[in-house]
């Protein structure tokens, strides 16, 4: 993506964006064109070409802005991550739904992982009252771990259609690791 601040720019971002989204709704993503985009947005091509690369930076471009709400919200209550997480997802169901109608749920886990080494540099220091549970580990490791475990539940939760309560989930996350605590490795 091209970033640009220009109010035209931005609202031309805005509208190839709610282009492809709507497109989506009708057609598979993979038979959406970038011609089909354009037509939608009443948009010239030039100026498609001029804040993206493709119809996947036009998602990635939406998925990093959303993303980057959740991390300024998650950052400021490490206590409670698992509700950020759920608050997350339920405020952009429509678009976790469209995401995984097209089978392009992996597309926020790609935005989260890219976001990871900055996340570590902020939150894995000794200041850090959870520190102790990385001290002498690979930190990466750790993260990714963890990361991929909850995407892979918020992913589940999506494509039975987020019909469970996220209260329902964790209750249930929370009985599996206390299960997991009493046991020993």
């Amino acid at each position: 993506m091209h970033d640009s601040s220009n109010p035209s720019a931005v609202r031309s971002k805005k509208e190839i964006t709610q282009a492809l989204l709507t497109l989506m709704r009708q057609h598979p993503y993979s038979q959406i064109s970038v011609k089909q985009i354009i037509m939608e947005a009443k948009l010239a091509r030039k100026t498609f070409y001029r804040n993206f690369e493709n119809k996947d930076d036009v998602l990635l471009s939406l998925l990093r802005s959303i993303l980057s709400e959740y991390y300024a919200t998650a950052c400021n209550n490490m206590s409670n991550l698992l509700s950020v997480i759920f608050l997350f997802a339920s405020k952009n169901k429509k678009l976790l739904l469209l995401l995984n109608k097209n089978n392009m749920l992996h597309l926020p886990l790609q935005c989260i992982n890219e976001y990871l080494p900055e996340l570590h540099k902020k939150f894995f220091l000794e200041t850090n009252p959870h520190y102790y549970l990385f001290d002498g580990l690979d930190a990466d490791y750790i993260m990714f771990f963890n990361i991929g475990a909850v995407w892979n539940m918020i992913s589940l939760w999506i494509k039975r259609g987020m019909k469970d309560s996220p209260e329902t989930v964790k209750a249930n996350i929370k009985e599996y690791i206390c299960r997991i605590r009493k046991r020993p490795l």
